[in-house]
């Protein structure tokens, strides 16, 4: 009885260290995948700011967003008639986004975002994430832009 608890407690231990070398390759390949593919991302976001800038201009049939890149690469949003700006911030090294919006209420942080790898029927792939969930840019960004026309963060509140 000792001899076949014994094997099963050493067969239990080899399970669980195959899985945790499995997880340590997965989380390489992922953290690969964020290095790679991190440029990716940011540009999809930066497209992300400028398509619903120019839709939203587009609405109101004037420059009431304004979107400009800065000279460090920054995206600086500014809302016709308000003082207020958000300022979306890249860190390519930490693989962070920053979005920084001074119309949003005291209480509230900046949001931050992480890109991450993940595993794709083809391969690898690479998003944002947010309290480690996936992130719906065109959401995230729509009520950043409401919120700094001076508008609640969404339609219906």
């Amino acid at each position: 009885m000792d001899e076949t608890s014994a094997k099963r407690a050493a067969q239990e231990y080899l399970a669980a260290r195959l899985s945790e070398e499995a997880q340590e390759y997965e989380d390489h390949l992922n953290l690969e995948a964020a290095v790679v593919l991190g440029p990716m991302v940011w540009k999809k976001l930066v497209d992300t700011v400028n398509t619903q800038c120019r839709e939203w201009n587009g609405v109101t049939h004037e420059q009431t967003l304004t979107c400009k890149e800065t000279a460090l690469g920054d995206l600086r949003i500014r809302c016709r008639g308000r003082s207020q700006q958000m300022i979306v911030h890249y860190d390519s090294k930490r693989r962070f986004v920053i979005i920084k919006n001074t119309a949003r209420p005291e209480n509230e942080p900046d949001t931050i975002l992480r890109i991450e790898g993940y595993a794709t029927d083809g391969g690898r792939g690479a998003h944002l994430v947010r309290d480690n969930e996936p992130v719906n840019l065109d959401m995230l960004i729509l009520g950043h832009l409401r919120v700094l026309a001076g508008l609640s963060r969404r339609a219906d509140g």
